[in-house]
């Protein structure tokens, strides 16, 4: 088991490098005792960056999750089992899919608050994403709007907390469609909070910033039909 460092709290998000012991070698990755890279999945894509050990450098160039097991995919020769490794996480693209997944929970919560639409996928890059939304249908007024109305929401310098909830307490208080609980499997019984305050809460593994003035601003590039009542919208962040 991988104890995962940015799980915890806001704060973990941030952690840039980490020392950590090799507890597998296998094929064309490895296990560590610990890690905060992120693996992908909930359309973030993953980390990337390097572990260095005894003068070696090889490239994480891939994390996935498969079980309890986090596997570092790595380029280049691997540590062995037992090995202390010190790990870099390539810190430009984690920190631009940080402010994007971010971002899109506050559009998610504004679309769902003000037409009464879900969000239905998402694809989170670092340099932009997309959301789709069911059922709407967008007019140009209505992009506008939304796009103004998230920018006034960030330059309100809003907290971002990280914190763990069990899932019969959040049912109680939140609209189970605002955060697609209903598609949780019900045998999870205790959630991982994303909560921007006073806006939107949510269970989400991913990562994020501690504060919306880090977004600074969002621009909708595109706005496309997916079908009966379903919208994507294409965004960037300023």
């Amino acid at each position: 088991m991988t104890e995962i460092l940015y799980m915890k709290d806001i704060n973990g998000n941030y952690i840039r490098e980490f020392d950590a012991v090799v507890i597998k070698n296998k094929d064309d990755y490895v296990c560590l005792d610990k890690s905060a890279f992120y693996p992908e999945g909930g359309g973030q894509p993953s980390d990337t960056g390097f572990l260095e050990w005894e003068g070696n450098r090889s490239v994480v160039k891939l994390v996935v999750k498969k079980g309890d097991a986090i596997k570092h995919i790595i380029d280049g020769v691997k540590p062995a089992e037992g090995m202390r490794v010190h790990a870099v996480i390539d810190w430009d693209k984690r920190y631009g899919h940080m402010r994007m997944h971010t971002a899109q929970h506050i559009l998610s919560g504004i679309v769902f608050d003000d037409y009464n639409a879900r969000t239905v996928g998402n694809q989170i890059y670092a340099d932009h994403s997309r959301i789709d939304f069911h059922p709407v249908n967008f007019t140009d007024e209505d992009i506008k709007t939304i796009e103004n109305k998230f920018n006034d929401i960030v330059s309100r310098n809003i907290p971002v907390k990280i914190y763990e909830e069990a899932r019969e307490s959040l049912e109680k208080r939140v609209d189970q469609q605002r955060c697609n609980l209903d598609l949780l499997p019900k045998f999870i019984s205790r959630l991982r909070i994303i909560e921007v305050e006073g806006l939107d809460i949510c269970p989400c593994a991913g990562t994020h910033v501690k504060n919306t003035s880090e977004i600074k601003a969002m621009k909708i590039t595109k706005k496309d039909s997916k079908g009966e009542n379903r919208v994507r919208i294409t965004y960037t962040l300023l």
